[in-house]
């Protein structure tokens, strides 16, 4: 279900996974002469729009940061059943009650927009999208130290990036308007991103400039990556995963084991055999699901099942259970 876009607003939309820079630049993109981001969020949220409506599911109630792509529902396109006019409309509202609606160019970022390009098309038509990518270490190294993240190995983290922009990638043919970035090459020159942002969506770079970037930031990630894979009890298990996933992602331009000039080169996985790798990765998998159940409270799993059930699933449970909760009232008014 379409709809017509009869106001005078353009629409952009800032794409990535959790920790690959969507923040600074979605930021950024905001700034921009006759560009407004959102505005007087509620308290503890981030300025996503994903928190502002109630159209579609967020993010935390689809796994989580390194875990929605694997939900069912988190992959929303043009023929999905919550595009009806009145959906639309309230998603709309939603958002422009946070925008500064004098603006023309009306700015949302949220990490779960990676999954779900053709969905905002259909309901924003002619609507841009900015896609910013950043290497997948970083991206699943920072994803297992937020606070909102559920306990995850670190193959099952970069299986998910490769399955996110893989989806991507397949929905990119139905796009109209993309601009697609790295992470990398941002924050090695982000003035002349930002430039070509500005004149992809129509607009200018003010004059005063707009936010430093912080070109270091992904030393961390890598310095870290680096002793796993060299010093670590567990390095069997990392040095096995970046040599199954470093073909994968050279497709994208990226390396598991040559990423840094200093990088010590590897010695000792081709002894690793498929069967002790695997059992490796059952073992972390293991470890993490340990982790979750002892850190994450009963009701957390209670959404998380709710969520994934099928909508009629969930209807008739729910009306089982005002069924139960009728009877026993009805048998306490008739008990002496």
């Amino acid at each position: 279900m379409k709809s017509d876009n009869k106001s005078n607003h353009r629409y952009v939309f800032v794409c990535g996974l959790h920790r690959s820079g969507t923040t600074v630049l979605g930021r950024n993109i905001g700034r921009l002469e006759n560009c407004t981001g959102f505005k007087n969020m509620p308290n503890a949220l981030p300025g996503e729009g994903q928190f502002l409506q109630n159209v579609y599911l967020p993010g935390r109630k689809l796994g989580g940061p390194g875990r929605i792509g694997f939900h069912s529902r988190a992959h929303q396109t043009e023929t999905s059943s919550l595009l009806t006019p009145e959906n639309i409309a309230r998603l709309r509202a939603s958002w422009h009650a946070h925008w500064d609606n004098s603006k023309r160019i009306c700015v949302e970022k949220t990490p779960t927009n990676l999954l779900m390009t053709r969905f905002l098309q259909a309901a924003f038509p002619d609507c841009h999208f900015i896609v910013i990518r950043r290497h997948p270490v970083a991206v699943s190294l920072g994803t297992q130290r937020m606070q909102n993240a559920r306990p995850t190995s670190l193959h099952r983290l970069f299986e998910h990036w490769l399955l996110c922009h893989q989806i991507f990638e397949e929905d990119k043919k139905y796009l109209k308007h993309v601009y697609e970035l790295s992470y990398e090459d941002y924050i090695k020159n982000p003035g002349r991103y930002h430039e070509e942002i500005a004149a992809f969506i129509g607009t200018r770079v003010p004059e005063e400039g707009l936010k430093e970037v912080n070109a270091d930031r992904s030393n961390k990630y890598f310095d870290r990556w680096s002793n796993l894979l060299t010093d670590s009890p567990r390095k069997l298990y990392y040095r096995y995963i970046a040599k199954k996933y470093e073909p994968r992602f050279a497709a994208y331009g990226y390396s598991l084991i040559d990423f840094s000039p200093d990088q010590k080169e590897l010695g000792g996985e081709d002894k690793i055999s498929a069967v002790m790798g695997n059992l490796c990765c059952f073992a972390s998998d293991a470890y993490a699901l340990m982790w979750r159940l002892g850190t994450w409270p009963p009701l957390f799993f209670k959404q998380q099942l709710k969520a994934f059930l099928p909508a009629f699933v969930v209807t008739r449970i729910s009306k089982a259970r005002q069924g139960r909760s009728l009877g026993k009232e009805r048998a306490n008014m008739v008990s002496p």
